[in-house]
C-alpha cells in the first residue's frame, strides 16, 4: 500500500479517487442488452444465457421442487446462522417503522404525510465467485416488514445451471414469492421492463458487478427506481497505537477479498502503526483462499498518516467511505464528528463483518463517495411518502389572499381562479 504522510488538502481529491468505473465498452454492451430484453423479452434472456454463460436457460423461474431440493442441501449450522441473523436484522428494521403524521398548518387546513409501501420490488443477489445469501436477508427482510405487495428475486446460476442452495433457502425463509435464474444486466432489464416470465417492478435493490451497476444507473434515468448509485466495495480503517495490527489488517482484507476493484484505505496517526498493520496485511494475505482478489484490490489502496486528529476526521468525511471502522483508543470521540459514511463500526471489537452479516444494520450501502448524499438501504427505502391535505371553507378563505397573490405573481391565472371560483360559490 502506498503511504502518504500528512498530505496537504490539495492532494486529498487524488487520494480519495476510486478505481475508475467508467467503461465505455461496458456501457455499450449493457445498452445493447437492455434494448434486446426490452424488445424481445424471454427470448432475449434465453439467447443471452447462451451467449454470455454458454449454457441454455431451460426454465427462467425457480420451481418449488428446486427450492425444496436446495433446502435439503443447506446445513443445520447455516440454517441456524440465517435464523439468528434474520432475528437481529428484523429487530433493527422493525424499529424504523415510519408513522403517519398530521399537522393543522393553519385553522381549517390539515396536511398529512402517509408512508405507503412500494408495490413491487425486485431484489438482485450476486452469484459468481461469492453468492451473497446474506444480501437476501438485507433486502427481503425490510421488504417484508414494509409490506411490499410483490417481491421478486433474480440471481445467476452456477456452472451446473442451479442457483446457490443457501440463496434459495434464505429467500424462501424470508418469504420471497418468486425467484428467477437470471444474472447480470439482463436480470436488471427483465425486472425493469418486465418480460413474459418476469414481472415489471417499481424499484430494484441490490449490488452487482460493473454490468449490473451500469444497467441500474441507465435504467434509473427514466424506467425504474433503484436503491442507490453504488460501485465496488470499500472500507476505511482508522487506527492508532492502541489498535491491534492483526484486527486492522483483517478488516482491510475483509473488503479487499471482495474483488480486484475493491478499495481499502488505512488511516493512522503514526508511521509505526502503519508499518505494523501493513506487515500484518502481508502475513494474513498469504493464507487467504481469495488472496488473488485481495492482492489486486490492495493495488487500488493506500495508507494515509495524520498526526492531527482534526485533519484525520476531515479526511474521513471527505472520502465518505462505504464502511468506516474506528479502531482507536477513544473511537466515539471520532464517531461523533463523522458526517459522511455508509456505516460506522465503533471500536476495535466491531469488525465490518458484523454489519455484513448479523449485527442488524443493513450492509447495502452507498459507495464511491455517495455517502455524502445517500443513505444505505433501510426500511424507508421500501416506502414512498404520500401527502394529503384537506381544507374547510374557512381554511381556504384564510389562505386565499396568499394563494392568489403568489399565483398571479407567477403568471398562473388559472391557479388563482381555482381559489376565486370557490369563494364566489361559497
Amino acid at each position: 500500500m502506498e503511504c502518504f504522510n500528512n498530505p496537504p488538502r490539495e492532494q486529498w481529491a487524488a487520494l480519495c479517487r476510486r478505481p475508475s468505473s467508467e467503461n465505455p465498452v461496458v456501457r455499450e454492451r449493457v445498452e445493447k442488452i437492455l434494448r434486446r430484453v426490452r424488445e424481445q423479452g424471454d427470448t432475449a434472456l434465453r439467447e443471452l444465457s447462451l451467449e454470455i454463460d454458454g449454457r441454455p436457460l431451460e426454465a427462467i423461474e425457480v420451481s418449488g421442487d428446486e427450492i425444496r431440493e436446495a433446502q435439503a442441501r443447506v446445513s443445520g449450522e447455516v440454517r441456524q446462522a440465517v435464523a439468528d441473523a434474520e432475528r437481529n436484522i428484523r429487530a433493527f428494521h422493525e424499529a424504523q417503522r415510519p408513522r403517519e403524521i398530521c399537522v393543522e398548518t393553519a385553522p381549517g387546513v390539515c396536511c398529512w404525510q402517509r408512508p405507503v409501501p412500494i408495490g413491487k420490488v425486485g431484489l438482485y443477489i450476486p452469484g459468481g465467485t461469492a453468492p451473497l445469501f446474506s444480501t437476501v436477508l438485507m433486502l427481503a427482510v425490510p421488504a417484508r416488514i414494509a409490506g411490499c405487495g410483490e417481491v421478486v428475486l433474480c440471481t445467476p446460476t452456477g456452472r451446473d445451471g442451479k442457483v446457490n442452495p443457501e440463496v434459495l433457502y434464505t429467500a424462501a425463509y424470508c418469504g420471497v414469492q418468486r425467484i428467477f435464474k437470471l444474472g447480470g444486466a439482463q436480470a436488471i432489464a427483465a425486472m425493469a421492463y418486465g418480460t413474459q416470465s418476469v414481472p415489471k417492478v417499481d424499484k430494484i435493490f441490490g449490488p452487482g458487478n460493473q454490468y449490473v451497476t451500469t444497467a441500474k444507473q441507465l435504467l434509473s434515468a427514466g424506467t425504474v427506481a433503484i436503491d442507490m448509485p453504488a460501485g465496488p466495495s470499500e472500507v476505511m480503517v482508522v487506527a492508532d497505537a492502541q489498535t491491534p495490527p492483526a484486527f486492522a489488517a483483517a478488516d482491510l482484507l475483509s473488503q479487499a477479498e471482495h474483488g480486484a476493484d475493491s478499495q481499502v484505505i488505512l488511516v493512522c496517526d503514526s508511521e509505526e502503526s502503519a508499518r505494523a498493520i501493513e506487515a500484518e496485511v502481508k502475513r494474513q494475505t498469504a493464507f487467504l483462499p481469495r488472496s488473488e482478489f485481495a492482492l489486486k484490490a490492495l493495488g487500488n489502496s493506500r495508507c494515509v498518516i495524520f498526526d492531527n486528529e482534526q485533519q484525520l476526521i476531515a479526511f474521513a468525511n471527505t472520502y465518505a467511505p462505504e464502511h468506516l471502522i474506528l479502531a482507536t483508543r477513544d473511537p466515539w470521540r471520532i464517531a461523533d464528528r463523522i458526517t459522511a459514511a455508509g456505516s460506522v463500526f465503533v471500536g476495535a471489537w466491531t469488525p465490518e463483518s458484523a454489519g455484513d452479516y448479523a449485527s442488524g444494520t443493513n450492509h447495502t450501502l452507498p459507495t464511491c463517495g455517495w455517502a455524502r448524499s445517500f443513505s444505505g438501504v433501510n426500511l424507508d427505502s421500501f416506502y414512498r411518502k404520500m401527502t394529503l391535505q384537506e381544507l374547510t371553507p374557512d381554511g381556504l378563505r384564510g389562505l386565499s389572499e396568499t394563494i392568489i397573490t403568489m399565483a398571479e405573481a407567477e403568471g398562473l391565472q388559472a391557479h388563482a381562479n381555482a381559489v376565486r371560483i370557490r369563494l364566489i360559490h361559497e
